[in-house]
């Protein structure tokens, strides 16, 4: 397996100056991989777990003061990082807390596992949420890259979302805000963090909606490798009027172009999805990187379409490539 490398801390601070303006529980060289799905990556230099709208306003307050680059993480289930890891600060969103808000509205911190958020709706006998049964992740990262499937998307039922802008600043915002579209949402490009969110659902027959919520994982541990190291599908779809949902499947193409017999390293593809990339248990974020790279160029040349990816990318990666640094 491929050596990480140690981050640079930031010269300008040592250890105590840093320590002081973020707090106690401020980590050094932390490793990432096991808060990811791939199980892959180098350390952060700096890491933070938040579990407050506060929290996350001060410290992102002190990081723009101090011009420390931060990204934000919640799950890990739609990330890749880089081997070498990421010189910056990492703060982990770890707000919880789920409660109705009267008959039909849920309030949920960002993060909370996706599917406590479905089984919490199932119970109360609301429906609207059945269809991200199964989706592993947590809530705020589902709300950024507006997680969906089976017809549905968590942007549709949002009703409103608490958010931490760049400038340290919380707001509650309306669903419009995040202009959701196909897995994808401002929160990409506008900086803002999720603290939690509302969700606007229907009441509806209990045993109806936990069927169908059974049915649904049921489903989707037939199609797809739960049992292994991987970040979803890969690549988004995409959007064309003249196909059946209006949509190319990647998955689809990605098995036409022989995707299911590649692999570098330790990275390969799941026998059950070809958009899925899966850790075998030895890859490291280069494999996974390398082999994605060798898929989108094996479609573009058959089928003239460019995949763009699901998966955001932390830390340094070739040139050219789409990643937060």
């Amino acid at each position: 397996m491929e050596q990480t490398q140690q981050p640079s801390l930031d010269s300008r601070f040592s250890r105590d100056e840093i320590t002081a303006a973020f707090g106690p529980n401020l980590e050094f060289d932390k490793n990432l991989a096991p808060y990811t799905s791939y199980g892959t990556g180098g350390p952060t230099a700096y890491f933070l777990s938040a579990t407050s709208a506060e929290e996350i306003a001060e410290v992102v307050k002190t990081a723009k003061k101090l011009a420390i680059p931060f990204v934000i993480i919640g799950g890990g289930t739609n990330i890749l990082v880089s081997d070498s890891g990421f010189k910056g600060l990492v703060i982990k969103v770890d707000v919880k807390g789920m409660a109705s808000l009267g008959s039909d509205v849920i309030e949920c911190g960002a993060g909370e596992q996706l599917e406590d958020l479905v089984n919490y709706a199932a119970e109360s006998g609301l429906t609207g949420l059945e269809f991200a049964a199964g989706i592993v992740g947590s809530v705020g990262g589902a709300i950024y890259g507006n997680a969906g499937a089976y017809g549905g998307e968590i942007g549709a039922v949002i009703k409103q979302f608490v958010v931490v802008d760049g400038d340290g600043i919380i707001a509650t915002v309306p669903a419009s805000h995040g202009k959701f579209a196909y897995r994808d949402s401002a929160l990409k490009t506008n900086g803002e963090v999720v603290v939690k969110a509302e969700f606007q659902l229907r009441p509806g027959d209990k045993a109806e909606i936990k069927k169908k919520v059974d049915d649904i994982v049921t489903t989707r541990k037939a199609k797809l490798p739960y049992d292994c190291h991987s970040a979803g599908c890969f690549f988004k779809n995409i959007p064309d009027p003249a196909a059946e949902h209006g949509k190319l499947a990647a998955g689809k193409m990605l098995e036409e172009v022989g995707a299911k017999a590649m692999s570098v390293g330790g990275a390969a593809i799941s026998d059950k999805h070809a958009n899925i990339i899966v850790n075998t248990g030895s890859a490291t974020s280069k494999d996974i990187r390398e082999l994605a790279d060798k898929l989108i160029e094996r479609v573009y040349a058959r089928f003239g379409i460019r995949l763009e990816e699901e998966v955001v990318q932390i830390g340094e990666f070739p040139k050219g490539r789409k990643s937060i640094e």
